[in-house]
């Protein structure tokens, strides 16, 4: 573990000199956001205690990248993008060195191609949907807030793919293609994902369809998790208007009962002054194809309110209540487990971006 370390804090050194170096000859960036913040939650283990922490990402997660592009004439240019995770209370790499994108490609008038490691298209084209913002604390779009193996959301980050996106006038289509890369077999472990959007003066909408294939089975056949999205916004003077639907269905290798719900939320941001942003969200999930009593059905209601204390720095304040039915556990985060059928929890932090 020490020696991986090393070699990630040795690998990132010795590009941030690279790219240094090559801005001279090509456009490169180097850039970054560092979010951090103190959080209280109750329920937060098995004893069932409450717990105050230092917090890596409230807003968002904190990340460090380098991205660059390559001017190859006739309105074509090369691009590429390398991103590491920071979880920044320890200081730790989160995940692999370049785990949240490794890619390179083309644009041009046709739009823009990438291979490698990126995030999806669901992933793209439903984050500007998201009041929220995809926010660690709290944000239950790209997925929900049951605990367990169970969360029901989208195609998020992808390994092996090839991505595509053109944006028009008041329109964008995207598509991504993650390979399975399994032997004799191409749909076995495949991700793809399909996206339109378009925005008319106040009014934006999108509709979005992702697949997630499974490894084999012992008896041949492979799980098969389809997701469907349809969002829209619509922006009032300074508030801006959100609603949102996620439909999940998970077929079983097994053939045991298909794994069905839906996810609705509905949220607004507005801008009551041009420092002072406030959001409210309301993420509701119904689970289906179980037994009566015996489905969770989590709901969340988040507020936040975000300070602008310059162009890149931020203070932020966000609360949380999230419940769930019939006894069945439930957390206000997407990556921590709660211990309770009913989750608090409350955040102050701060966010710089460069």
């Amino acid at each position: 573990m020490k020696r991986k370390a090393i070699f990630q804090a040795v690998s990132i050194a010795i590009l941030a000199f690279a790219a240094s170096a090559a801005s001279a000859q090509s456009n490169v960036t180097i850039y970054g956001l560092i979010d951090a913040n103190i959080g209280y939650t109750n329920n937060s283990d098995a004893s069932k205690s409450s717990v105050f922490k230092v917090n890596s990402g409230g807003m968002n997660t904190s990340r460090l990248g380098f991205r660059g592009t390559e001017d190859l004439g006739g309105g074509l240019k090369t691009v590429w993008q390398l991103e590491s995770g920071v979880i920044l209370d320890t200081g730790a790499a989160d995940g692999d060195i370049f785990g949240r994108q490794a890619n390179v490609g083309l644009q041009g008038d046709f739009g823009r191609v990438v291979a490698g490691r990126s995030y999806s298209t669901s992933y793209d084209f439903i984050l500007p949907f998201d009041p929220m913002g995809y926010a660690p604390q709290y944000s239950w779009a790209t997925s929900a807030g049951t605990t367990g193996a169970r969360k029901d959301g989208m195609l998020t980050g992808t390994s092996n793919m090839i991505k595509y996106q053109f944006d028009g006038d008041g329109f964008k289509v995207g598509a991504t293609y993650g390979l399975g890369e399994v032997a004799g077999d191409t749909t076995a472990s495949a991700k793809y994902s399909l996206a339109a959007s378009m925005t008319s003066g106040p009014f934006s909408a999108v509709a979005v369809y992702d697949q997630v294939n499974g490894a084999p089975a012992t008896n041949g056949n492979i799980d098969k998790a389809k997701t469907i999205h349809l969002a829209g916004s619509y922006q009032i003077d300074a508030a801006k208007l959100f609603l949102a639907y996620r439909n999940y269905k998970k077929t079983l290798a097994s053939g045991a009962t298909d794994l069905r719900s839906d996810l609705f939320w509905a949220g607004v941001n507005y801008q009551l002054t041009p420092e002072w942003i406030l959001t409210g969200v309301y993420y509701y999930q119904d689970i289906k194809n179980l037994p009566a009593g015996t489905d969770a059905d989590p709901r969340m209601a988040v507020v936040r309110a975000r300070y602008a204390l310059s162009k890149r720095t931020d203070l932020y304040i966000a609360g949380a209540y999230a419940k769930a039915s019939n006894n069945k556990l439930v957390g206000v985060s997407r990556d921590d487990a709660g211990f309770g059928s009913s989750q608090n929890a409350a955040t102050v932090g701060i966010q710089h971006r460069f």
